[in-house]
């Protein structure tokens, strides 16, 4: 008997498979399969090929799923699968399949069927309107199958696995199992499929019979490029990507021309090899040929194949593909009102991978988000925030936008989602006008989910409020805390250098702006001497060319190199563009002189990484940065790549410099 010899195997107790006690009689094996070749392929791991002969194949492949890739949680159901007799229905509440291309049932049938097979929103649904179809076609029957799958999904298992138990479904499954030789192609592979989203038995008379034909049809060489790409999604559920059956499936895949392929064909290899088939840069010729292809069918993308796209390629890393990815953005212009909530994500998060925007699609968004930031998904609202703020991009429409549904939503969104809302506003340095009762909304969340946060959220949080001149006063205390500290060196990298900058910054701000402030201190072996390093940094680098450019103006008006110092860096751990010193008098004193320095100049020399991409607005980092050196002592003087870039002449630049940093006094010729 079937479960019989699952019971024995051994594998079976290693993947934590839950056994299900009998329902009605289990057909033997020799019964339920048409030869004795398949027969004997169930006790002995040998599988026929189309031409009748048993060949064993590598792996026991079609008998050994990998408990790796999907965990069976509704698994030995070969009680499902019983003999007519068994399942006692009446004869007219069971469907009757039209399994030949001869009597199927018409397009607008099938399409009628379809559209109320979508409107269903919960199985007893779909099992309702099995039950109403007098005629169904095998596309129909797996489509019914499909859509209970995506009804019942919740991680690696169903919500409800006794749903499997229902009549119409037993009889269902029955039927596909003992018709699999008159199903056609496509509805083979998605019926197939379909039982592995049920996370069927893998062993089951069902599940054994679709493989054996499936392997049939696949020697054949027949299946088209879509039917291809389905059976394989079904055998990477079944046993991941080193299925041999899969190498079979890309071989037939490679031998097909791309330029000949429908879209839907280009879209159904993408997500194939998505699903796991393209990992560790395999089949780059064939990728390439697609991408190639894929250039001149953008124009007839709808959404979904746009994001369905760019989010392979990201899962693909396809750096190389970017000429792809700036045709996909620029049609995602004209689908950005129509994008659900998750392809919009999908969207976003790809652009934000491969660091494109076009100012189109920047614009089709200001006009999209005021009208979906009180009703669309949190996810997809934080994804706009962080596409914006990753760009550097300040667009007051958006933020303000979202700034006001964020007052009404904050409970809806979770501890990260709310820390990324906060760090948009602290990268681009952007306080909306409900400042204040977003922020009393933070602060909220914080008294009551404050437990709720990981350590590195709640200091990414915390930083960003002070990059806004919000002062989190009542919380930094518990940040300096050595138990705070630990459990944030056990996350992740743990104190690596931006974090512990993060932790010296946030310090200093209280020490600097709020003088009241009597909590703990941050000890001195967590805290850094520079904030400027390699890679992620809280500060901006200073534009190399356009510091040459001042430097030689610097030379020009105070007479030598040796008046002023280059990239100095602070006590306080900020580094300085430039800095002049001078005494009691006025008089400039030479960079080295260490006594009687009665004022500091520091000249921010701001390339255009230092501001909004659109608009000429300091980003937060270093607007905090010349907030501090102001407290600090120091005469900040700014020198804007916009105001710098319209100087044309060497004497021009040395009077714009004379103006900015002596604006009182006369220059003498030297």
């Amino acid at each position: 008997m079937a479960l019989k010899i699952t019971q024995r195997l051994p594998l079976l107790g290693q993947m934590g498979i839950q056994r299900y006690p009998l329902v009605g009689s289990v057909c033997p094996f020799n019964r339920l399969l048409s030869t004795a070749c398949v027969s004997q392929a169930l006790c002995v791991g040998y599988l026929c090929t189309s031409v009748g002969r048993c060949t064993r194949r590598q792996g026991n492949r079609k008998l050994q799923p990998d408990s790796r890739i999907r965990s069976l949680t509704t698994v030995i159901r070969e009680p499902l699968f019983v003999a007519t007799s068994s399942v006692g229905l009446h004869g007219d509440s069971v469907p009757q399949f039209r399994l030949t291309q001869q009597h199927r049932p018409t397009a607008d049938e099938e399409k009628a069927f379809h559209q109320r097979l979508g409107g269903c929103s919960a199985s007893r649904q779909v099992l309702r309107l099995l039950r109403s179809v007098s005629m169904m076609s095998d596309t129909m029957a797996a489509a019914a199958l499909h859509r209970v799958a995506d009804l019942e999904h919740k991680e690696n298992s169903l919500k409800d696995p006794l749903v499997l138990e229902k009549d119409i479904i037993r009889a269902l499954c029955f039927q596909l199992e003992q018709d699999s030789g008159r199903l056609s192609d496509a509805g083979l592979v998605s019926a197939l499929l379909a039982c592995t989203r049920l996370f069927l038995d893998p062993w089951s008379p069902l599940m054994v019979r679709l493989v054996s034909e499936s392997q049939e049809r696949l020697d054949r060489c027949q299946m088209s490029v879509e039917q291809l790409c389905t059976l394989g999604h079904a055998m990477l559920a079944m046993e991941g990507p080193g299925c041999v059956m899969l190498e079979q499936i890309m071989e037939q895949i490679q031998n097909q021309e791309p330029t000949q392929w429908s879209l839907t064909d280009l879209i159904a290899v993408y997500k194939l090899l998505q699903g796991g088939v393209g990992e560790n840069g395999k089949y780059r010729e064939l990728l390439n040929a697609m991408h190639t292809h894929a250039l001149t069918v953008t124009p007839q993308m709808d959404p979904a194949a746009v994001s369905m796209l760019l989010s392979a390629l990201v899962t693909l890393n396809q750096t190389q593909a970017m000429p792809l990815v700036i045709s996909l953005c620029k049609q995602s212009v004209r689908h950005v009102p129509h994008f659900t909530d998750e392809e919009l994500t999908l969207v976003l998060g790809a652009l934000m991978h491969f660091g494109h925007n076009d100012n189109y699609f920047v614009k089709a968004m200001e006009r999209y988000v005021p009208t979906m930031a009180f009703s669309s998904h949190p996810e997809t609202v934080t994804k706009v925030m962080q596409f914006f703020s990753r760009r550097n991009i300040l667009s007051p429409i958006v933020f303000d936008a979202v700034a006001e549904s964020f007052v009404y939503r904050a409970d809806d969104y979770s501890t990260s989602q709310l820390a990324r809302h906060i760090m948009a506003f602290g990268k681009v340095g952007y306080l909306p006008p409900n400042a204040g009762e977003v922020f009393r909304k933070v602060e909220n969340t914080l008294h009551t989910r404050f437990s709720h946060f990981q350590p590195r959220t709640l200091l990414n949080l915390l930083h960003s409020c002070i990059l806004v001149e919000r002062f989190p006063v009542n919380f930094v205390s518990k940040v300096f805390s050595s138990y705070f500290l630990q459990q944030l060196q056990e996350q992740g990298t743990g104190l690596d250098r931006f974090v512990l900058a993060q932790l010296t910054q946030l310090y200093m701000t209280m020490k600097l702006e709020c003088p009241f402030y009597e909590g703990p201190r941050l000890l001195p072996k967590y805290r850094v001497k520079s904030f400027h390093m390699s890679g992620r940094s809280l500060e901006v680098p200073v534009d190399p060319h356009l510091y040459n450019s001042v430097k030689t103006g610097l030379i020009e008006l105070l007479g030598a190199r040796s008046y002023f110092g280059s990239k100095v860096l602070t006590p306080y751990c900020y580094t300085l563009d430039v800095e002049i010193k001078l005494d009691e008098d006025g008089y400039v004193l030479p960079a080295s002189h260490v006594d009687d320095v009665h004022k500091r100049i520091a000249l921010c020399i701001d390339g255009q990484k230092r501001f909004t991409t659109n608009m000429r607005q300091l980003l937060g980092k270093e607007a905090i940065k010349q907030r501090h050196l102001r407290i600090l002592g120091y005469e900040v003087v700014q020198i804007p790549f916009y105001e710098f870039e319209k100087l044309q002449s060497k004497t021009s630049v040395v009077d714009y410099l004379h103006q900015k940093i002596f604006p009182h006094s006369y220059r003498l010729s030297w």
